[in-house]
């Protein structure tokens, strides 16, 4: 590595409309159902890969968080498909309910994540794993028992995000597989700063891809995603009960092979709703120069900005993204 600081990309508050996109196609699918039932279904179409020892990444959030994943979904996913898998997560960087291993354990217990095993993979060490072509590191720091996994299935609440924009797949991992001390500290904070979160828009996106980069090689060919668009608060479920009321309407789950083209379509959706509906999302996303994370990993080769949609609600029809959106209702406290 250079000893010249990189230059952050650009146009990170900027929208790349489908039709000014270039490159091959990948498929997502899209399902409506927002259940148990549902999320079953477009997982089986992307769980062949899933081989050998599968950890489940997620972020089973802050004590009482009201956004994340209903843990009932979860339980009957692992129950009937992943008999056997575990919850992989991180310590947090910052302190709260995450923050130390004990306190993360009473959390997951608040929460309710106690019907499978929970690993957090960082308990007990650490293991670099190398970032190929990146322009800010050569290896990230994971939580060392990552590296003892065969697959993983990424498990993702799609929303709003403080320093990202936008939470997906990518930040799943990213942040959430680099381990609590060194791997999070590398991503958000230069190295003798006072600031423990003063790398932000470009920069950031770009630190946070080049991890999840790194997980993707790691697991390459053992590795899915869904991208769950439920209850998207603007604020991450790393704020619990501090986040933002939800507004945005609930859409649906979404299943691919590719990270890039999940994240992808889960923006488009969002993008594809009325302005009334999509507002402040939308705002998250720009101020934040969110959209950094889907061009920063088209450039790294992560996957496929284009895609074809499939609507496994009706036959496998290829469905576009104003069909997808077009009977959302503005959201209702469950």
């Amino acid at each position: 590595m250079s000893n010249v600081k990189p230059i952050p990309g650009t146009d990170g508050n900027r929208y790349i409309p489908v039709s000014d996109r270039s490159g091959d196609k990948s498929i997502v699918y899209f399902t409506r159902d927002l259940s148990a039932d549902g999320l079953k279904r477009i997982f089986e179409r992307v769980n062949s890969c899933l081989t050998g020892k599968v950890g489940v990444k997620l972020h089973t959030g802050e004590p009482h968080g009201p956004n994340i994943i209903p843990r009932p979904w979860v339980k009957s996913l692992i129950d009937q498909d992943l008999p056997g898998a575990s919850i992989v997560e991180t310590n947090s960087y910052y302190e709260g309910g995450r923050y130390t291993t004990e306190d993360h354990r009473n959390t997951l217990a608040i929460n309710g994540w106690t019907f499978c095993p929970v690993d957090i993979i960082d308990e007990n060490g650490t293991v670099d794993f190398p970032v190929n072509g990146g322009k800010w590191f050569t290896e990230m720091s994971m939580g060392k028992s990552l590296a003892s996994y065969d697959s993983i299935f990424v498990l993702t609440h799609f929303k709003g995000h403080s320093k990202g924009g936008f939470g997906g797949s990518n930040k799943n991992i990213g942040i959430g597989c680099a381990d609590g001390r060194q791997g999070k500290r590398m991503i958000h904070t230069t190295p003798g700063s006072d600031d423990m979160w003063d790398i932000s828009y470009e920069e950031f996106m770009e630190r946070m891809t080049e991890s999840a980069k790194a997980v993707v090689d790691h697991f390459a060919g053992h590795i899915s995603y869904v991208n769950v668009l439920r209850n998207m608060s603007v604020s991450c479920d790393c704020e619990g009960t501090a986040a933002a009321p939800v507004v945005t309407p609930n859409v649906g789950i979404l299943a691919s092979l590719d990270i890039l083209a999940i994240d992808q379509a889960s923006v488009d959706l969002v993008y594809a709703m009325k302005p009334d509906e999509n507002h402040d999302l939308r705002e998250r996303i720009e101020t934040r120069h969110g959209l950094r994370q889907l061009t920063y990993m088209k450039e790294l080769g992560m996957g496929n900005d284009l895609y074809d949609l499939i609507d496994i609600d009706n036959g496998d029809a290829v469905i576009s993204l104003k069909d997808a959106v077009r009977d959302v209702v503005p959201f209702k406290s469950e």
